[in-house]
């Protein structure tokens, strides 16, 4: 099975637990000037279908404690890992697990970041027929993912990677998938990333979000395969065909 059918979403189960493809298609201006950060991603391209192992913009706090962006690879390969194929597992966190998992305790301590989106999908439906949705706020407004990130230095390689929170999903949420990444606003984002910050706090920052301006809507399978990365991608599904009624004089 290639890595594509893996993340496809057509697979059942695969996306069980997870969230397994974002959106970034506009700058995150309102995030990023928060932060104090150019509103200019140097190399900003649109992207409507990132998927695991792709990088994800992101910003973390640098050695100096100074918040800068950074593009980082989506997978989680944790300092200590003796093979960074481990990223393929760890693209996920769940946060009751955040504070006690080897993988993602010490990052949530000392290295956590918000990675910047606009939208995010999940694979809803009953069997095998899994339906993409995309989400998004109301007017396309970016937004902050929770995550984590870390630094694997082998034999002369650095990689630095990334790993999305997952929560509960809202009663909103909850018609497509019973679980969602956490969503920050430019406030919470700002707090998430200072490591000043409680943990009660963190964990407060990590619930399912309630405000009334997620909203969703089905789109078509295009986003299923990881080659498609077009504004095709979040364009709404089609709606089915009217059933043909037949009358008796039709036979």
């Amino acid at each position: 099975m290639t890595n594509e059918q893996c993340t496809a979403g057509s697979i059942p189960g695969y996306f069980g637990s997870m969230c397994g493809r974002s959106t970034l298609h506009d700058a995150p201006v309102s995030i990023l000037g928060k932060l104090h950060l150019p509103t200019v991603l140097p190399g900003f391209r649109a992207r409507y279908n990132i998927a695991p192992s792709q990088d994800q913009w992101t910003v973390l706090l640098d050695s100096s404690g100074t918040p800068v962006t950074r593009q980082l690879r989506w997978g989680l390969v944790p300092s200590w890992a003796e093979d960074p194929s481990v990223g393929a597992r760890l693209v996920n966190a769940r946060s009751d697990a955040v504070a006690i998992k080897p993988s993602f305790k010490a990052s949530f301590r000392a290295r956590r970041c918000v990675i910047l989106a606009d939208g995010f999908y999940e694979w809803g439906g009953a069997g095998k027929a899994k339906v993409p949705f995309f989400f998004h706020l109301k007017g396309h407004r970016d937004f902050a993912l929770a995550g984590l990130w870390d630094r694997w230095e082998r034999g002369g390689e650095t990689l630095e990677t990334c790993t999305i929170i997952t929560t509960e999903a809202s009663p909103f949420a909850a018609r497509v998938h019973h679980r969602m990444p956490v969503l920050l606003n430019s406030e919470s984002a700002v707090e998430w990333l200072d490591l000043a910050t409680r943990a009660s706090r963190l964990f407060a920052h990590m619930r399912p979000y309630e405000p009334d301006d997620l909203m969703s809507y089905e789109v078509g399978g295009v986003v299923n395969s990881t080659a498609n990365d077009s504004v095709e991608c979040i364009a709404p599904a089609p709606p089915p065909p009217m059933p043909i009624e037949l009358s008796l004089f039709d036979w």
